[in-house]
């Protein structure tokens, strides 16, 4: 969960929102072939984050599933199709460095695929994919508004986490459901976006400082000691 999330803040805040400039398409040509090193770096931890979230579904699965197993294996399904969409997505991320990166030859493009293209209009559909990868994050997130809450629910009906911790999840989970309505997710993400953030990092701090009650869970699993 703390990969994921500093990968998320790391990839989006600290470089991709400082070279994509959405109301400029030939700043954001300019950005990326300038800063091509920073900019695949960006792309690489963006699918540390995406790794970092399909093991972390899988660990709540196992964490869970003595709870029901049932809601346990439903929560991670669509946890895992919202790490599928968004990793698909981000082909749209790199797609543009390629884009560019024909506009941007002194001898004119050369790559028949974007033969006919001016520079002007593949900067223009740089800046396109570049929406069509924020887009299917954002799809992905109303997926993860669906899973969270299912997982709150159970950490809810646990034993061996406390009540509080599962209500949070759920709050969480509210803000990410937001996203059914991408545009309407948007224009809130900055007030929902700090309350999903905090009580992730309280329950990253839960479960690191004190953790799971093992002889809780093992009770609740049938599992030996």
């Amino acid at each position: 969960m703390l990969v994921t999330i500093l990968g998320g803040i790391i990839a989006q805040g600290f470089i991709s929102q400082r070279l994509i400039v959405y109301s400029d398409a030939a700043a954001t040509a300019n950005n990326i072939v300038s800063h091509k090193g920073l900019f695949k770096l960006s792309l690489s931890i963006y699918l540390i984050e995406m790794i970092a979230n399909i093991v972390t579904t899988a660990l709540w699965y196992i964490l869970l599933r003595p709870v029901n197993r049932t809601i346990a294996l439903a929560a991670a399904f669509i946890d895992l199709a919202g790490c599928v969409i968004k990793t698909v997505a981000r082909t749209f991320y790199l797609t543009p460095l390629w884009v560019l990166g024909a506009a941007s030859t002194s001898s004119g493009i050369v790559n028949p695929a974007l033969h006919g293209f001016t520079p002007e209009q593949l900067q223009s559909i740089a800046l396109v994919l570049f929406r069509a990868n924020d887009y299917g994050a954002a799809i992905a997130m109303a997926f993860f508004g669906f899973s969270v809450p299912l997982n709150g629910y159970l950490i809810f009906r646990s034993t061996f986490l406390p009540r509080w911790l599962g209500v949070l999840a759920m709050i969480a989970g509210l803000c990410w459901l937001t996203f059914l309505y991408p545009p309407f997710g948007a224009r809130v993400f900055m007030f929902t976006a700090p309350v999903g953030l905090l009580i992730a990092l309280v329950m990253i701090f839960w479960l690191l400082v004190f953790g799971v009650d093992e002889r809780k869970w093992r009770d609740q699993a049938g599992v030996g000691h």
